[in-house]
């Protein structure tokens, strides 16, 4: 059915990745995330679920539209109207897959489907047929595989292959899989299946016991060739399989693996960076492949072995994945056209001029600022300048704070809302304490911080410090983000930006309806 030395690489970033609480991305977000994920020449990109809500559906609609290297994929339950959602979204596609899946362990079917076993494999077969009604690219996922009868999974798995599926994914839904056992429920049911060989066997793990990328190469080295997987291990509890670990670790053990992926890895940094700035979610620094400190020697016995020879202490090249030391040599003086060039280089482009004058202006004011000028400095501005843009009923005006050794911090702030000019004063235990304190005195939202945290975007003590908040309220959660390189000014930017979100209405309901 397929090439037995190439693993194909399926990224749900956008779908399952977006499930963790704070994540959902605007449409154009999605298709900034999209756009990396094809330039990386990712196989297939899981762009959403289009039956949740007319936003996921309009972005998965504009992914398929947009992207044309990739195959996009739409999740759609076993149900007849979520299928015909997918169908309808994916026509624009120049390549289309249909993913469909329903629950096969004992303890989904009775809890949640209440169906009998007999029941879930003619409601799986029914789907199947359906979808190739829009492709004939079908992949059928068995929710909860991990807990489920092996006997049931042949059982199940057949008949959907003999209904056309091409795909088969095996899902650890719960993370509760082991690799030695991971790996060898897949080698039996290949095995097993009569008509195995007429589809990819592909797998998708949680990582809830941090075990998700090794249950995934396990299911590699017996003959899985298809991987699940999300940039930075992104997705809901404790995320997925992270794409770069996975891709990296098949490509430095050619020894071990008997495939390699048609990945550009050297896009795998920009990646990170691009949806970690989107999502707020942050790369903790000793993160394999994409932290800031996996490359990095401490010690003086792995300097001075690295200084002799690289392989000493480093299995990869850091310029393979994508680490280089960019630098932007523009500032105050450069001009538009310059600064359009170096966007295009990065990807980075605009919808109008408009726009890009907003975010010109952005790099000015910055460049008064900071000396030199950074790849990351301008993502993070581009990032900046589309989170307030979005619905900005709330807008800084100005900001004064006062900390000082033996007296309470106060911090005096300045808002529009609505357009009308509003101010306040708080004291608060630290600068960005009061700040909050007094914009939330004239929003009175009555929200509750859940995450507050800083990021460095480049180094120095001149660089810009990216901010991240989530906020909740009434059980709805959203980032905001603000980045200056005054850190107590982005703080009061991300809380602003937190705010403007909940002030309007969800673009879409959560997306998680259906956990594969």
């Amino acid at each position: 059915m397929s090439n037995p030395e190439r693993l194909i690489i399926f990224d749900t970033t956008l779908r399952d990745g977006e499930q963790s609480p704070g994540a959902s991305m605007t449409r154009e977000e999605k298709l900034r995330i999209a756009k990396a994920l094809e330039k990386m020449r990712v196989d297939v990109i899981e762009a959403g679920f289009p039956i949740a809500s007319t936003g996921d559906f309009d972005a998965v609609r504009a992914v398929a539209e947009a992207v044309s290297d990739s195959t996009v994929c739409g999740l759609a339950r076993a149900l007849e109207a979520d299928i015909d959602r997918a169908g309808e979204a994916l026509r624009g596609a120049n390549s289309g897959r249909i993913h469909t899946f329903i629950a096969t362990s004992p303890i989904h079917m009775q809890q949640k489907l209440r169906m009998a076993p007999d029941k879930v494999v003619e409601q799986a077969v029914w789907a199947v047929r359906h979808a190739r009604n829009y492709t004939d690219d079908v992949e059928f996922s068995a929710e909860d595989a991990g807990r489920s009868d092996p006997e049931f999974l042949c059982r199940i798995f057949e008949a959907v292959i003999d209904a056309g599926a091409t795909t088969i994914n095996v899902p650890d839904t719960v993370g509760y899989a082991m690799p030695a056992q991971f790996g060898e429920t897949i080698r039996q049911l290949m095995e097993r299946i009569p008509n195995a060989h007429k589809a990819v066997f592909s797998v998708h793990c949680h990582n809830d016991l941090g075990l998700a990328v090794a249950n995934s190469l396990s299911a590699v080295k017996n003959g899985a060739r298809q991987v699940e997987c999300t940039i930075n291990g992104l997705g809901e509890r404790a995320g997925n399989a992270s794409l770069e670990e996975v891709v990296m670790a098949v490509r430095t053990r050619p020894d071990y693996f008997a495939c390699d992926t048609a990945l550009d890895a050297t896009q795998i940094v920009p990646s990170s960076r691009l949806v970690s700035s989107i999502t707020g979610f942050p790369v903790q620094p000793n993160k394999a492949i994409v932290g800031a400190n996996a490359f990095a020697h401490e010690s003086g016995i792995h300097q001075d072995g690295v200084l002799k020879s690289r392989e000493t202490y480093e299995i990869m090249r850091a310029e393979d994945v994508g680490w280089s030391h960019n630098r932007m040599v523009m500032g105050k003086h450069s001009g538009r056209n310059a600064f359009r060039t170096r966007m295009q280089e990065l990807d980075i482009l605009f919808n109008s001029e408009e726009e890009l004058n907003d975010v010109f202006r952005r790099f000015k004011e910055l460049a008064d600022k900071k000396h030199e000028i950074f790849d990351d400095d301008l993502r993070a501005l581009v990032t900046d300048a589309g989170f307030r843009a979005e619905h900005e009923r709330i807008k800084l005006i100005s900001l004064k704070v006062c900390s000082e050794t033996g007296e309470t911090p106060h911090a005096g702030v300045v808002i529009a809302v609505d357009g009308e000019e509003r101010s306040a004063t708080a004291l608060g235990g630290g600068p960005v304490d009061a700040s909050f304190k007094a914009i939330e005195s004239i929003i009175g939202s009555r929200v509750r911080l859940q995450l507050y945290s800083v990021n460095a975007i480049t180094s120095g003590t001149d660089a810009q410090g990216e901010v991240t908040v989530r906020l909740e309220r009434e059980g709805r959660i959203v980032n905001g983000q603000g980045a200056d390189t005054d850190i107590v000014i982005a703080s009061a930017k991300a809380y602003i930006n937190a705010h403007n979100k909940l002030a309007q209405a969800p673009e879409r309901a959560h997306p998680q309806q259906g956990d594969v």
